[in-house]
């Protein structure tokens, strides 16, 4: 590679960065740069003092103000005159100063009187004895005199250093530069691997740092290189930084812990320096980890317009610099481990995950339902739980939840128990938790008119009824016309009983013919619609488009990919993301009439299914207006069918409903 070609590929940032990188010498600190600084600091320290030479002098002239409302200055002869006239109560002497206190007879008299001694004259005791005035003489206290003046110069001195500290917006600037990593645990974290369930391929991947922390000649030994950086990247919730705290912990090690936020304040530079003073307190702890939490927030992509964009933001940049930087610099010998979690590991800049730096990509994923029986074990040991719990039945009937979603699912039983003064969690407010955390809070005393609940009985109806007339569908659980949550008028809950991760085409077909039933109900009971399938038809054109443009499922347009379909942990759709289009205009109009016409075949269908179940449609429609809630074992009974999947032996499952996905397919509610 030749030096221009290296150049290019390592940017005008990295080689800036690269540079200001490095120590600066004395040599370099005492530069030109410093020397053009020099009468700025030199104007700061002029005003410095005329400030408190100022404050000097206005201290001054307050202590003689308040000494000549005190007391009145008078001559020595004065004083003696004012003694033989028997004006005068006492008399004391310290040094050459003489205070006189005045008789209380005297009228508009100050306080004291001030004269000084006149040396050689004998006469002042006897005239003092003869009149018969008290008499005290104390010695001159040079650190009394001293106090008086310092102590109120002092107070002044530090309320002015207070106050240009709170003005000023370079305060702290010796400290802004240090970084603010909070040290969890000098001797682990007190969290190890069993305090983790759920993730246990992820567990696998970081056993052997644990064994490199505790163990590195046998490393050595071999001449293997651990890995310096390792990110941790998947969806919220799912335990990332609890699986870097574990490692730490099994290892007990130190455990330095910073969001990727920290590092970028206002101040161009500051980020790079916490960076380095960073990486300089690790290698003086090591062996340790150095956990980075949203890397992403430090880490995006350089010079990249659009989503995945950085926006050209300076400082951001240059601490992103340096992180590469000090990663390539340290020995990984020393025993320190970067470790980083994100949820867009998409957007995270290139050079931060090429080998040599975060050369260890961990995905933490959504357990399955044995990682969520055991997340649901490790988070019920804090909660008292009736007899009749299964945690088995609970796994079972919430896939896609993370270990936040399962930790909150037994919290809200937890206060629904409580709400009900009871002493133990039953399986009754599991089940009212999982509807919570699904659809939402109930809303018993919404309001709703006669006319609105029998639509979204119609509405709900229809899904259940082309829920179990099509082949490939999820068994329905329940129905409800109980509002829930903010907008929600009623849902249909489908359990599948596996999970899935391969979809064929005719379960996508049969998919969308449930998606439809809602509408399609509505229009046969009432040959009108409403805005209540909103959801419903957004969902649609949704599967029907990735059918045509990613599935390749089209008749028409053949097995061809036309989109790059994108995973994201936080998902949603790749809406905002800039792509070229790769089809022509002609092959776009034809893609939204095969869009079309897969809709239209699905809806002929459904309008079938539900126009021979006419009279079953009628009465599920009034079993919900009259019971609000309808169970599977009563859906079967209204439709005549035997229960040939029940619930207590297959345990369907429960969970976020993502058509096209492996989790639970819950027909988003009414709105």
């Amino acid at each position: 590679m030749t030096p221009s070609e290296k150049e290019r590929r390592e940017g005008p940032d990295d080689r800036r960065e690269q540079d200001t990188g490095r120590d600066e010498g004395p040599e370099r600190r005492g530069g030109p740069a410093d020397r053009r600084r020099s009468p700025i600091n030199n104007r700061r320290t002029r005003f410095s003092i005329l400030y408190f030479l100022v404050a000097f002098l206005l201290l001054i002239g307050l202590n003689v103000l308040l000494s000549q409302q005190e007391s009145a200055q008078i001559s020595y002869s004065e004083l003696k005159e004012r003694v033989s006239r028997g004006q005068v109560e006492s008399v004391r002497f310290q040094g050459p100063s003489i205070t006189a206190v005045p008789d209380s007879g005297v009228a508009n008299a100050p306080d004291v009187w001030v004269s000084r001694r006149v040396e050689g004259d004998e006469g002042l005791i006897p005239l003092l004895e003869s009149q018969d005035v008290e008499i005290d003489a104390t010695a001159e206290s040079w650190l009394g005199q001293a106090l008086v003046w310092l102590l109120p110069l002092g107070l002044m001195l530090v309320f002015w250093i207070w106050m240009l500290r709170r003005i000023n917006p370079a305060s702290g600037v010796m400290k802004v530069g240090k970084n603010r990593a909070q040290i969890v645990g000098e001797e682990g974290t007190g969290v190890d691997f069993d305090d983790v369930a759920g993730a246990d391929e992820a567990k696998q991947e970081l056993v052997e740092i644990v064994e490199f922390l505790k163990e590195p000649e046998k490393f050595h030994r071999v001449g293997a290189r651990i890995p310096k950086g390792v990110l941790l990247a998947g969806a919220p919730g799912t335990g990332k930084t609890l699986l870097a705290r574990a490692v730490a912990g099994e290892a007990g090690v130190t455990f330095f812990s910073m969001n990727g936020s920290e590092f970028v304040e206002m101040f161009v530079g500051v980020g790079a320096s916490r960076v380095r003073d960073l990486f300089e307190q690790a290698k003086s702890n090591s062996p340790c980890i150095v956990f980075i939490d949203e890397l992403d927030a430090l880490g995006k992509a350089r010079g990249a317009g659009g989503p995945m964009g950085g926006g050209g933001h300076d400082e951001r940049e240059q601490t992103l610099n340096q992180l590469l930087v000090e990663m390539d610099g340290f020995d990984p010998k020393v025993g320190v481990i970067i470790m980083a979690a994100t949820n867009r590991p998409e957007i995270l800049d290139p050079a931060l995950l090429r080998p040599g730096r975060f050369d260890r990509q961990v995905v933490v994923d959504r357990p399955d339902r044995e990682g969520r029986e055991a997340i649901l074990r490790v988070h019920a040991a804090r909660i008292r739980l009736a007899q009749d719990v299964d945690l088995t039945v609970l796994a079972k009937r919430t896939p896609g939840f993370v270990g936040a979603d399962l930790a909150n699912l037994l919290n809200e039983g937890a206060l629904l128990a409580a709400r009900k003064d009871k002493t133990e969690v039953s399986m009754e407010e599991l089940d009212a938790a999982i509807d919570r955390v699904i659809a939402g809070l109930e809303k018993k005393n919404r309001l709703v008119n006669e006319k609105e609940r029998r639509i979204v009985a119609y509405h709900e109806a229809g899904h259940a009824i082309v829920a179990e007339r099509v082949e490939h569908a999820d068994p329905v659980h329940k129905i409800s016309i109980i509002p829930r949550g903010v907008g929600a008028l009623g849902y249909t809950q489908q359990l599948p009983e596996d999970e899935r991760f391969l979809l064929q085409k005719q379960e996508l077909l049969d998919r969308l013919a449930v998606l439809l039933g809602g509408r399609v109900a509505e229009e046969l009971a009432f040959n009108e619609i409403s805005t209540g399938a909103s959801n419903d038809l957004e969902r649609v054109g949704e599967l029907a488009r990735s059918m045509v443009r990613q599935y390749g499922m089209s008749d028409t347009l053949g097995w061809v990919g036309y989109e790059k379909q994108r995973q994201t942990f936080l998902g949603g759709s790749d809406a905002g993301w800039p792509q070229a289009r790769s089809y022509s205009e002609d092959t776009a109009r034809a893609m939204d009439d095969e869009v079309r016409s897969i809709v239209a075949t699905a809806r002929e269908r459904t309008r079938e299914i539900l126009a021979a179940d006419r009279e079953i449609l009628d009465r599920l429609a009034e079993e919900l207006l009259e019971t609000e809630v309808v169970s599977r074992e009563d859906l079967r009974r209204i439709m005549g069918t035997p229960v040939d999947r029940p619930d207590d032996d297959q345990h369907p499952e429960v969970g976020h409903g993502g058509v096209g996905s492996a989790a639970a397919s819950v027909v988003d509610p009414e709105a």
